[in-house]
């Protein structure tokens, strides 16, 4: 960044005419050429974020302008990344002159993602100022699909709807009305009218995502997420990729790094040399299926070897209800539940799990002990991955909190918590009364285990005739593209005896959006309200999301 002279082989590459001659004289002709600067005086200026005081009026150096040196006026206003579940914080750049926002960066403030970002939040200036965004209210023109709009008001919207909504709750066809939600941020408020309504219209993507591993660890405690403390961990384990497209991932790989730095080993379970892997102590390239025979080999371990946590299974565990249901004939004694489980587990030997998962039975054996020499100290997660595309997938999650339990790393500094426990809840004022409406569309009685709605099978159902959806919305979802069959979508979305209505909320255009009677604009990081908090780490905290221009008009004297 900085003159400097030119080492020899630049001067043959400038002779040679292989690279610019940047040294030749006169070239810095700007009287306010960035050059002047040496390395280290631009590593300053950059290397520190503006403190919340100076956010009014910072000024810095415009990148575009390079070489010379154009200082820019900004003002900086906090929100929240809309891209993935994680909210972290952004800083919109709102330039004083134009009032328009240039950039957005992290925020250091952010309890979650701490000033750090992945290329998703900046990108939200691309989005924000794509020529092919949403702006206004859109209806159909022509036939569902063939891509014919017209603008129309909110009014019109809202009437249109709200007029069909009314019509199918007065007559009692309150499974036609359903909200399908892909990226929500609303924070319980979308259920609280839902339920007002009186209806059982809430429907998700969650079973073709983290439903098999909600389920497995739903089983054991009634949470259905864990939290793992990764930067005060000794060992972590995580089944499937985390650090590049895990969940809560960009803040996950913080505090794994963090943990690492610490003196934490980490051990990743997955068929994929994924990032995460590549940089793990352990890599356990199982057969996809296999992972709950190897964590159940891990628990044996630290079964037959003394390393379990003796103070917490004693006090937090049923172990007496176990023996009296399942081994009646034994004294109820803490040493023969330790022999029967063991017993139990008996054929999940290190080699059995080998001829499994095709993992070294010595390597199982290893993590096995560090797990158990981790006590409390032990982290680990699981989400989608093993638990989404396996049959039987729900044991992964199960088997993992099995070893959490036996390490007595429940809830425990370094440990993995239930969710809940780091992540802050809003209630709703005047709850309405439970509804006494039962959506078979979304849980069918063919599948009474379904621990969330069976929205797979939506297309099929109404195929099959088993009922309609009258007001279908979409908010921030893509059935077509994200299910994996997206052209059974395709041919009931067209069908106007199936969807009457389908209402899209997206802030930007997708497949299913093509085949919507109404496409309503949302706003994006930087234009909406929301409060957000989510477990990224061994901390509750919450964060609000904010149109940052009218907060910058509300600040500059102007409320909008």
């Amino acid at each position: 960044m900085g003159y400097k002279k030119p080492s020899l082989i630049e001067k043959v590459a400038e002779k040679l005419r292989i690279i610019p001659d940047l040294h030749k004289d006169k070239y810095q002709e700007y009287e306010e050429d960035m050059r002047q600067f040496s390395d280290e005086e631009v590593a300053e200026m950059y290397e520190n974020f503006p403190s919340p005081d100076r956010w009014d009026d910072w000024v810095e150096y415009d990148p575009k302008a390079w070489p010379k040196k154009v200082k820019k006026t900004y003002q900086i206003i906090p929100t929240t990344c809309f891209n993935c579940e994680s909210a972290c914080g952004l800083t919109a750049f709102i330039d004083k002159e134009t009032q328009e926002v240039k950039k957005f960066e992290g925020n250091p403030h952010h309890p979650g993602s701490r000033g750090r970002n992945c290329a998703k939040g900046p990108a939200t200036i691309n989005q924000i100022t794509d020529p092919d965004r949403i702006l206004y209210p859109l209806k159909r023109k022509g036939k569902r699909g063939e891509g014919e709009w017209e603008r129309v008001s909110w009014d019109e919207v809202m009437d249109t709807i709200s007029a069909r909504i009314r019509k199918a709750i007065n007559e009692d066809r309150h499974n036609e009305i359903a909200y399908h939600v892909g990226r929500p941020g609303h924070e319980k408020f979308m259920n609280w009218i839902l339920q007002g309504w009186g209806i059982d219209g809430h429907n998700s993507h969650t079973n073709i995502c983290s439903s098999g591993a909600r389920f497995g660890y739903n089983i054991w405690y009634g949470y259905d997420r864990p939290s793992p403390d990764h930067a005060n961990a000794k060992f972590i384990l995580l089944v499937s990729a985390h650090l590049e497209s895990g969940h809560y991932f960009n803040p996950h790989a913080q505090r794994i790094i963090e943990g690492k730095m610490k003196g934490a080993k980490l051990a990743t379970m997955d068929p994929r040399l994924s990032n995460t892997a590549s940089m793990s102590d352990y890599w356990l390239p199982t057969y996809p299926g296999t992972e709950a025979a190897v964590l159940l080999a891990m628990a044996r371990i630290i079964l037959k070897e003394g390393l379990y946590n003796r103070d917490y299974l004693e006090n937090w565990t049923n172990w007496q209800e176990y023996l009296h249901a399942m081994h009646s004939d034994k004294e109820v004694t803490f040493e023969n539940y330790i022999q029967a489980m063991i017993d139990e587990y008996a054929e999940f030997t290190p080699e059995f799990a080998e001829k499994e998962s095709g993992v070294k039975a010595s390597m199982l054996v290893q993590i096995a002990r560090e797990i158990g020499e981790a006590g409390e100290r032990f982290a680990s997660h699981n989400w989608r991955a093993a638990g989404a595309s396996n049959l039987g997938g729900w044991a992964v999650a199960r088997c993992l909190h099995f070893l959490t339990v036996l390490t007595g790393s429940v809830g425990a500094k370094g440990g993995t918590s239930p969710n809940s426990w780091n992540k802050f809840s809003p209630t709703q004022p005047n709850p309405p009364k439970p509804h006494k409406k039962w959506n078979e569309l979304h849980f069918p009685k063919e599948y009474p285990l379904a621990f969330f709605e069976m929205s797979q099978l939506l297309p099929h159902f109404l195929k099959e005739g088993r009922g309609k959806m009258d007001v279908y919305f979409t908010r921030v979802f893509n059935p077509v593209w994200t299910y994996p069959d997206g052209f059974t979508w395709i041919e009931q979305l067209s069908d106007e005896e199936k969807f009457g209505i389908h209402a899209a909320l997206t802030p930007t255009w997708n497949e299913t959006a093509f085949y919507a009677d109404f496409v309503l604009p949302m706003g994006l990081a930087s234009e909406r309200h929301d409060i957000n908090s989510y477990a990224t780490h061994g901390g509750t905290w919450v964060a609000f999301r904010q149109p940052v221009l009218r907060e910058a008009e509300r600040r500059n004297g102007n409320p909008v």
